[in-house]
């Protein structure tokens, strides 16, 4: 465990020291499995901090470059201190261009209508009843498919642009992390030509 990893891992996980070091003790000096438990910690921090009001945050915009698609984007804190700061922004600004890139068309897959997520259903389950497969195969490959529709539509689970091996939800999650209080994605609207 050096200072230098030390030093890395508080400026890209936003964790303390005490932390840090930690979870470098604790992965054997692995900072590849440091990075990882201290995410997790994130995914904890952001978990606590669930139950708290986000009444605050910005309004961003994103234009992309050629003019011909658009998005404006609610991104909730719960401080106008928070919602000032360079990190808080960056995450928006990087929120609105995945909107702009990959067009979810919905924050979360608890707001995807039921009649929606039946249809699509029902679609797989009609493709699936072709195959001489059986019955309990049949749903797992359904369950499958309905996790990548989620992924395609939901932004909060589509791969982040910018760093696949990441979801929207963890990007979110990381800036919790480093800031201390509850961010989530208000709503968002996309325009193209």
């Amino acid at each position: 465990m050096s200072v230098q990893d030390i030093q890395t891992l508080r400026k890209e996980t936003g964790a303390g020291i005490v932390a840090v070091k930690k979870a470098l003790d604790e992965a054997g000096g692995d900072i590849e499995k440091a990075r990882s438990e201290l995410r997790k910690q994130g995914m904890n921090v952001a978990t606590k901090k669930g139950d708290r009001d986000a009444n605050d945050g910005k309004i961003i915009s994103y234009l992309h470059p050629g003019d011909k698609i658009g998005v404006l984007l609610v991104l909730n804190c719960e401080t106008d201190f928070v919602a000032q700061t360079q990190e808080f922004q960056q995450l928006g600004r990087d929120i609105a261009m995945h909107i702009a890139a990959m067009s979810p068309q919905f924050v979360a897959r608890t707001d995807v209508p039921a009649d929606v997520t039946s249809a699509e259903g029902s679609v797989y389950r009609a493709q699936m009843e072709q195959e001489s497969k059986p019955a309990d195969v049949i749903e797992k490959i359904i369950e499958g498919k309905m996790e990548k529709f989620y992924q395609s539509v939901a932004l909060l689970e589509q791969a982040f642009i910018k760093d696949t091996d990441k979801t929207i939800q963890q990007c979110i999650e990381e800036v919790i992390l480093k800031l201390g209080e509850k961010i989530t994605v208000g709503e968002f609207t996309r325009y193209e030509i």
